[in-house]
């Protein structure tokens, strides 16, 4: 099971909550409102110092997760978008932005999300999630599909909760409509997708069985 350490930062209106195993440093944060997330400082969320509305809109940015909120004055928290998104970043995770239903299975109850890094390397110390492994790991992906193979298909009607399954030594299963974004600006949809998490795929993003070959193991 994935490493689930949170720590809670407070002011008056809002508690911010940061999952330190699933930050890749993207960033996103300190550029958007570094009054309020500044790495250099301790601590380094401060949220005192800026009001709950430009916190909350700054936390929506993260791509990962790792941040999240629970507003303290009465205000609603987030919602899903309007549709259910994920991009392959180059050499990097799938980041994936919905109405998120995650089963990790052994048991424990689905993780309802909106936002998460999924692991495409297969190194990841955190599956289902990515924690940055695919930079020491030498994983190299454009992040492109060959549209000989994959066809773009139609436009799905928006929204709507999605499913996302690890399957014991194999790829992700995901269910639902999914607009999917390759990191050369290709759009594809699906209303199921299984995703390489190996790392060995000849049809990236999507599953080829590889796994099998290469010895993938992963709960």
């Amino acid at each position: 099971m994935p490493n689930r350490l949170i720590r809670r930062y407070e002011s008056d209106a809002i508690e911010v909550q940061y999952e330190i195993p699933r930050c890749i440093h993207a960033a996103e944060c300190v550029q958007r409102l570094n009054e309020v997330f500044d790495n250099q400082k301790r601590p380094w969320v401060q949220p005192e110092h800026a009001s709950a509305d430009s916190i909350a809109q700054t936390i929506h940015h993260c791509p990962t997760g790792a941040l999240h909120y629970t507003r303290k004055d009465g205000a609603p928290g987030e919602a899903a978008p309007e549709k259910n998104t994920l991009r392959i970043v180059e050499n990097g995770p799938h980041y994936i932005h919905g109405d998120l239903q995650l089963v990790m299975g052994g048991g424990e109850p689905p993780l309802r999300e909106t936002r998460a890094a999924l692991c495409r390397c297969g190194a990841s110390k955190n599956k289902p999630f990515c924690d940055n492994s695919h930079i020491n790991s030498g994983f190299a992906d454009p992040g492109a599909v060959d549209l000989a193979q994959e066809a773009p298909g139609e436009p799905l009607a928006p929204g709507g909760q999605i499913t996302i399954v690890p399957h014991t030594n194999g790829p992700v299963q995901v269910t639902g409509n999914l607009e999917i974004h390759t990191a050369d600006g290709q759009t594809l949809y699906r209303s199921e997708a299984w995703l390489c998490r190996c790392g060995h795929s000849k049809n990236k993003p999507f599953c080829d069985s590889t796994h099998e070959t290469v010895g993938f193991v992963a709960e």
